[in-house]
């Protein structure tokens, strides 16, 4: 049993130091999948920055028209 625990423990080590130098992983950037959320979350925030935007200008046209209306009476 210790045989085998000393087996796993010297395997894991020198496992982790693999995988930490220099050469062990591509550090290219992003991938295509974290480019497509990216662009994923850039779409949804145009999508809302377009209506309202809309809905802005409105609001203004509203406030800044010269008419001002009268609001309906329900009496007769």
């Amino acid at each position: 049993m210790r045989f085998i625990s000393a087996t796993l423990l010297s395997l894991l080590i020198t496992g982790t130091q693999a995988l930490a130098s220099a050469g062990g992983g591509n550090g290219e950037g992003m991938g295509l999948l974290g480019t497509f959320f990216i662009a994923f979350a850039v779409l949804i925030v145009l999508f809302q920055f377009l209506p309202g935007m809309t809905m802005f200008l409105g609001l203004l046209k509203g406030v800044l028209s010269s008419e001002a209306k009268k609001p309906h009476s329900s009496r007769p």
